[in-house]
């Protein structure tokens, strides 16, 4: 019973933690169902003059797009459909630009 109520505590901390980003800011739920955004590298989003594009996807995010939210922690982090690397995207935090 002990290694039942443990394994039910692990669980329910590792569900609370789900919408962390790696270095500690949390996702909006608006953005995340427990596995649809993760850390991705600045190779993954380009910038072109008609906004971010997506490079697995080729999917284009208007900078005025809603979608795009700038990141606590500096660094690219995608959310999109199902967590899936071609799915739709629900938000993409970005680095805040330099003008």
């Amino acid at each position: 019973m002990r290694l039942f109520l443990v394994l039910v505590g692990l669980s329910i901390a590792a569900v609370s933690h789900a919408h962390d980003a790696p270095s500690g800011w949390t996702y909006p739920n608006s953005c995340c169902s427990n596995f649809d955004c993760r850390h991705v590298s600045f190779t993954a989003i380009s910038e072109r003059p008609q906004g971010y594009i997506i490079n697995s996807t080729g999917e284009v995010l208007p900078y005025s797009d809603r979608r795009v939210r700038i990141s606590p922690d500096g660094e690219y982090h995608w959310c999109s459909t199902a967590g899936d690397d071609r799915g739709r995207t629900i938000c993409l935090f970005v680095p805040p630009r330099m003008n």
